[in-house]
């Protein structure tokens, strides 16, 4: 959904992360509307444990997405090397789910949590990225029902099947994130 750069701001003196919408994209209004969605859905959230969105520029070419830089590894990364130890994904899975929590209590659906979508910061802070496929409640639905949007890997039987997606979705995600975390594969 969108290339992202680390960038200095220079007014502010502070690392961020740039979001672009990709060059192909650009003029395509559906993902345009896609990617100032991710930027709204994402801004309505102050929480620890979720992304801080700084910034959006729809009239700049290409719009970008100004956002906290997290330093650190995501999931994916971190397991690559084998499975955690069980406190280390209790803990990294906790912080999620109260980011989750924060999310949904605004209404604000993620539909696309997985391993690489979680970033632990250096200090051990799990940190929930990309917005880019979340569903606020009472707006417009940017995809058709009957379309699946997520990860195969990670979606919930109603995401697969293409069925609205509330947040037990993100739910059943987190779970299987929490598995891989600790038995080091998918569950079958």
């Amino acid at each position: 959904m969108g290339v992202v750069y680390k960038a200095e701001d220079t007014r502010l003196h502070r690392t961020v992360a740039l979001k672009f919408l990709p060059h192909h994209l650009i003029g395509a209004s559906q993902e345009t509307a896609r990617f100032v969605h991710e930027a709204r859905a994402a801004a309505a959230l102050d929480h620890p444990n979720i992304c801080t969105v700084y910034e959006i520029d729809e009239s700049a070419e290409p719009p970008f997405i100004a956002m906290a830089y997290i330093e650190g590894r995501n999931l994916k990364e971190i397991t690559a090397d084998g499975p955690l130890e069980l406190d280390d994904a209790l803990r990294y899975a906790s912080q999620v789910a109260r980011g989750l929590e924060e999310a949904h209590a605004k209404g604000v659906v993620h539909r696309d949590i997985k391993s690489a979508n979680v970033v632990v910061s250096e200090k051990g802070h799990a940190i929930v990225m990309d917005f880019g496929l979340a569903r606020l409640q009472g707006q417009t639905q940017l995809t058709r029902t009957g379309t699946t949007v997520g990860t195969v890997s990670y979606m919930s039987p109603e995401q697969a099947r293409g069925d609205v997606a509330d947040h037990r979705s993100d739910i059943w995600s987190l779970g299987v994130v929490l598995y891989r975390m600790v038995a080091g594969r998918y569950p079958q």
